[in-house]
């Protein structure tokens, strides 16, 4: 079957787009000349980001995975038909359980080895990740985090890509922990597809809103999928784990008719 010829991008915001397909981007002049800059960390005045599904090729974009594609101007709105002189952010949602590292994202990975002074992490991709026992807050050759085999520790990439091994810190660029770090021992563990994990990420994100009426809870996001949650008793951690993992496939309606029954019981 033959490529579909081009487009602009703009044309196919909101539609679905196949690996193979071409996406071309008006040029954008500026010191390196008709070149389109992407930038590789937030989106910029003038800079257009290619997010995940996406890659540079040619003229434009190439895309690499299945989905919807999106677009996000640089003030933060997401809509199509918006044009893309100003900057912002393309990518592609789609469903799927694999998890691909990529650098910055916020994972939670389990311990499976320790050697030497690195740790191996299993972070649900196609390779184990590693973690110098230096990538912690405070952390020296004497004074050395206390980690396990069997620990959830919860940090970030900075390095992913398809001809390295994944390398995780848990610390920001300031060497703070800023709430990464090992998970306490206590809460439950759970495996979601990541195009839930995106919707609980979103600003004001109902989901995480109705929950926090029905039960006080602690809860960590991973974008590789994974969930931990903890409330005050078994019970209600149970409770919560089990709502998240139902409202992918519940409607709105759905989901506040469960959380009443919740709250009438």
């Amino acid at each position: 079957m033959a490529a579909s010829a081009p487009r602009l991008a703009e044309e196919r915001v909101g539609q679905v787009v196949l690996p193979g397909d071409a996406l071309l981007l008006p040029a954008q002049p500026d010191a390196d000349g008709e070149r389109l800059r992407l930038a590789p960390v937030g989106p910029q005045k003038g800079r257009l980001v290619c997010g995940p599904g996406l890659r540079r090729g040619g003229e434009g974009l190439l895309v690499t995975k299945c989905g919807l594609l999106r677009y996000r101007s640089p003030a933060g709105q997401a809509g199509g038909g918006t044009g893309s002189g100003s900057g912002g952010t393309y990518w592609v949602d789609s469903q799927q359980k694999r998890y691909v590292p990529v650098k910055g994202d916020h994972v939670i990975g389990i311990v499976t080895a320790k050697a030497g002074d690195i740790f191996k992490l299993d972070v649900g991709g196609s390779e184990q990740a590693s973690l110098s026992y230096l990538a912690f807050e405070g952390a020296t050759k004497r004074n050395r985090p206390n980690v396990q085999v069997g620990d959830l520790i919860y940090g970030q990439f900075i390095v992913a890509n398809k001809d390295m091994e994944p390398e995780m810190v848990c610390i920001d660029s300031s060497g703070r922990a800023n709430g990464m770090g090992i998970i306490g021992q206590d809460g439950f563990l759970i495996k979601v597809s990541l195009g839930l994990i995106r919707k609980l990420l979103a600003p004001g994100c109902e989901i995480i809103q109705d929950l926090g009426q029905l039960y006080p809870f602690e809860l960590v996001l991973g974008m590789n999928g994974r969930i931990w949650v903890k409330a005050k008793t078994v019970q209600q951690t149970l409770i919560v784990a089990n709502i998240l993992e139902a409202c992918e496939h519940m409607t709105a309606e759905q989901r506040k008719q469960a959380m009443a029954r919740l709250s009438e019981s």
